[in-house]
């Protein structure tokens, strides 16, 4: 009999010490059937956010964004346990041990569904307070000429590739709503799909991925999946893709289809679907310049690929869709565009030399721009007030700069090379792979192949929490 995991040191495997929702619970003292019920069973608070009460509802949030922190980190964990108990379980040959482990996989599989139920619930919360105090200004969207006419006239290109790329909340999802807009009045069909809400085990493996993959478009599409008519064993998993994809759902119509997928960064980390997917992508998008039949099928095929870095495993040059069609780099806002978006909040009390100090601590960044003009538009505190207030605790983005503290602490290459970043006033020289991760947080900008902060509230707040 093959030397298996025993299930019950499967379940305590990487739990020992870790910390839930402010406490340390002791793996070793606990069993399968008490998670998802003593520990996963963090309470989520309400949210309500008013001016008149900014402290309060300020609090509440940090608690609530603390306990998303605990239920992501519950939440890798469990999917970490999962695939272990998963492994055992396929290499086991003992009848018994083998349905002991299928029982505890069942179980495990249950707490971690909850469990993203949890997590998505303060998600949800939490966008509703940032909705709450952005009020309806969260709508608003400063155009980047000329990079939305760009998206728009390669759009219309049969067979067309888009690669929109920036750091974390800097505009890519808005910007992709608008160019699937622009799509939409030109009397395309879209279809997005985000890989950020896709399941754990629809990443198991490749088959489960591209077969979800055209369940959704389908189901976008007001279609019936259809899947087990167009996907033959006998062909590759690839192959049963394409075939779906041409002989199905581009062919039941002439009008063109924007695919679009966000968050495709999420799967840089799954190595047995990443470049299997890649190269089919790519594949799709060389088969649209063919000038026969198959060829003006996938002229039809309009791409958008979203994601927040360049750091993705290597791919074959041949085999990559990361170097081919238009790519967008989205940079952060000008004064133009700030002065643009003040307006728009109805804030004239700012001149340009007000809005100028605001950059040289935020550095344009489009959602810290968006919160200091919503803050001050609510006459919550002054300019003079903010600006201070800003790199500490008592500031309008602690918030989320603990978020981003909370990145660097569980990655101990980050911090340190981010440590030194903060600490010197000269460009820093750091290992790609981590430039390009604190680049894809946003806590960097990339100077050729050099890192600076990405602005100076960056700069002042992890200067004096790195040391």
């Amino acid at each position: 009999m093959p030397n298996s995991e025993d299930p019950k040191q499967v379940s305590n495997n990487d739990l020992r010490n870790s910390q839930f929702g402010g406490g340390l619970i002791n793996a070793e003292s606990v069993n399968t059937g008490q998670i998802g019920g003593d520990i996963y069973n963090i309470h989520l608070e309400q949210q309500t956010v008013t001016s008149s009460n900014s402290a309060q509802s300020q609090n509440q949030r940090e608690r609530s964004q603390l306990e998303q922190d605990s239920l992501e980190k519950a939440y890798a964990l469990q999917s970490q346990r999962i695939a272990r108990i998963r492994n055992a379980w396929i290499i086991e040959t003992d009848p018994s041990r083998k349905f002991q482990y299928e029982h505890q996989l069942q179980s495990e599989e249950r707490t971690l569904k909850e469990l993203g139920e949890k997590l998505d619930a303060i998600k949800q919360q939490l966008q509703a307070a940032d909705n709450s105090v952005m009020g309806a200004d969260t709508t608003i969207y400063i155009e980047r000429p000329p990079i939305e006419n760009k998206c728009y006239e390669a759009l219309v290109q049969p067979g067309a590739l888009i690669r929109l790329k920036a750091p974390q909340r800097m505009g890519k999802t808005l910007l992709l709503e608008k160019t699937l807009d622009y799509a939409r009045h030109q009397g395309y069909q879209t279809a997005k799909i985000d890989l950020q809400l896709a399941d754990v085990d629809i990443l198991a493996n490749l088959k489960t991925f591209l077969q979800w993959l055209c369940v959704d478009v389908a189901d976008t599409l007001e279609l019936e999946p259809q899947v087990d008519k167009h996907w033959q064993e006998v062909f590759g998993l690839n192959k049963n893709c394409t075939r779906y994809f041409q002989k199905y759902l581009l062919s039941v119509t002439d009008t063109p289809l924007v695919l679009a997928i966000d968050n495709f960064e999420r799967l840089f980390d799954y190595p047995e679907i990443f470049p299997q997917f890649c190269l089919l992508l790519r594949g799709w998008y060389e088969a649209a310049k063919q000038g026969d039949k198959i060829g003006n099928i996938w002229k039809k095929l309009r791409l958008v690929v979203v994601h927040s870095t360049e750091s993705y495993p290597s791919l074959d040059s041949n085999h990559s869709p990361f170097n081919v069609g238009l790519a967008i780099d989205l940079p952060e806002f000008n004064l133009q565009q700030v002065t643009e978006l003040a307006k728009q909040n109805e804030l004239e009390l700012l001149g340009k030399q007000d809005l100028s100090r605001l950059i040289d601590l935020l550095g344009g960044h489009p959602y810290l721009m968006q919160q200091a003009i919503a803050h001050l538009k609510s006459q919550q505190m002054t300019l003079e007030e903010l600006l201070r207030l800003a790199p500490t605790e008592q500031g309008i983005f602690s918030a989320h700069l603990r978020q981003q503290l909370w990145h660097l602490q569980h990655n101990p290459q980050l911090e340190l090379g981010y440590k030194k970043v903060v600490m010197t006033n000269t460009s820093v020289r750091l290992d790609t792979e981590v430039a390009f991760k604190l680049h894809s947080l946003g806590l960097v900008k990339l100077s050729s192949n050099d890192c600076v902060p990405g602005c100076d509230l960056y700069r002042h707040y992890f200067s004096t929490r790195l040391e």
